[in-house]
């Protein structure tokens, strides 16, 4: 069967290098591809990097990746796509993009008639996640993000598709599982559960890196899970899965209530309690204080390592283990 994204195509047992234009209304970008058709009949896997700016590892994993897996090493057909959102990925280094300030994990699946980052939802969603039997999104920890690395995915009413959902979290062989319990949101993985595709979140790395191991154990995870998915034997280089895998459930977000300057107290790793002051935003026009707090109990899996935050600012996120 052949695989056709747009204009690209790949045959069976072939492998296509490229890219397509993407019509942002004001805009229009190129978004790499590349289209692995495999020698041997299998499932449909996607797979994503650079949705945000400034997220190293999930590019840098991605795009060795496509250099890397041949046709004869695959039952199915793989469509790897290193820098999905351009706009944010070469013209900023956070989580929005510069054409509109809009994070597009936010607003997946997008709108192809409403602004720039909803079109190129929209369009990653019609050309590369719609009908897909499995969707994996890369990121890292942004520039101004510690973070631990984890697997992400979302709890959903389909009994079925979310038994799916979890096996292929925990096949990436990393130590934290992390599920939310609504499928609601703009996240690319809920938004693709909520169509009916088993999608996941995995995060690797920290503050803007492209640490050489934090690729090689993206890397490794992704073969865990192609694997999985029956697309790939088991490879021979993979290093061995030496943490046990656990359930983790996410119990809050905290956010900026103003601009100013993040001191935080408590930082990724550190355990706290709801209530507790976790940090302080500094007014520098009058330098009165602003405590923030903790608004439930738990783990902080990621914390602004950023001085200058806004309203909305995600402070920390704090997750508890689930059973």
């Amino acid at each position: 069967m052949n695989l056709t994204i747009g204009t690209l195509r790949a045959e069976p047992g072939r492998k296509t290098r490229g890219s397509l234009p993407a019509d942002l209304g004001t805009t229009t970008v190129e978004v790499p591809l590349t289209l692995v058709n495999g020698s041997r009949p299998g499932p449909r896997v996607v797979i994503t990097g650079g949705v945000h700016g400034g997220e190293f590892i999930g590019v840098d994993a991605a795009a060795r990746l496509a250099g890397l897996l041949e046709p004869d090493e695959v039952a199915g057909q793989v469509v790897i796509c290193p820098v999905a959102n351009p706009p944010a990925v070469y013209g900023g280094r956070l989580n929005i993009s510069p054409l509109d300030g809009v994070n597009i994990n936010r607003v997946f699946p997008g709108d192809k008639d409403s602004g720039p980052t909803e079109r190129i939802a929209a369009w990653l969603f019609d050309h590369l996640i719609d009908g897909a039997d499995a969707y994996v999104d890369l990121h890292s920890g942004g520039i101004d993000q510690h973070l631990l690395d984890f697997v992400g995915y979302r709890l959903t009413a389909d009994a079925e598709l979310g038994a799916r959902i979890k096996t292929m979290a925990h096949a990436v062989g990393y130590e934290r599982v992390i599920f939310g319990t609504s499928p609601d949101g703009g996240n690319s993985h809920a938004a693709a559960n909520r169509q009916g595709v088993p999608a996941i979140l995995v995060e690797t790395g920290r503050l803007g890196d492209r640490d050489p191991a934090a690729v090689r154990r993206l890397l490794d995870g992704l073969y865990r899970l192609l694997h999985h998915l029956g697309v790939s034997e088991a490879p021979q280089h993979l290093a061995p899965v030496t943490v046990r895998t656990r359930d983790w459930m996410w119990t809050g977000e905290v956010e900026s209530p103003a601009p100013g300057l993040w001191y935080p107290d408590a930082v990724t790793g550190d355990e706290v309690t709801e209530g507790q002051t976790i940090g302080r935003i500094i007014d520098p026009a009058d330098g009165t204080e602003l405590k923030v707090t903790a608004v439930s109990t738990g783990t902080i899996i990621y914390h602004m390592n950023g001085l200058t935050v806004r309203p909305g600012t995600h402070l920390a996120a704090i997750a508890a283990p689930h059973g």
